[in-house]
């Protein structure tokens, strides 16, 4: 396994987003929420994330009656290590849990502030 990623804001917005409970579970739709993120970006950097031993990731055991099992993602011991080290680097990041202004979605029509 590798552990090196190119990383980007979205790999940083993903990272942030699954900080916010290192040892939780997380699905994909609650990262899309968390992040603003859409799921042609969000599931490749899961996939890149577990392939470089940062996120592991397994299906939940029982369902609520009319939906499909959720597959969940998990960051490791690495990857929350080296989450904390790569956000540390972002310029004007706080210690808050929360994402960053300027790794945040924009919420202005069109996109921009």
């Amino acid at each position: 396994m590798s552990s090196e990623l190119r990383i980007t804001i979205p790999l940083l917005k993903v990272l942030e987003a699954m900080l916010e409970a290192p040892h939780g579970n997380h699905w994909g739709f609650e990262i899309m929420k968390r992040t603003g993120l859409k799921s042609g970006t969000l599931y490749p950097l899961l996939a890149r994330l577990e392939t470089a031993g940062w996120v592991d990731s397994g299906w939940e055991d029982q369902t609520e009656l009319g939906r499909p099992r959720r597959r969940y993602y998990r960051l490791t011991g690495l990857g929350a290590t080296s989450a904390r080290m790569e956000l540390a680097r972002v310029p004007g990041r706080t210690s808050s849990p929360t994402v960053p202004a300027r790794l945040r979605p924009s919420t202005a029509i069109g996109g921009m502030a």
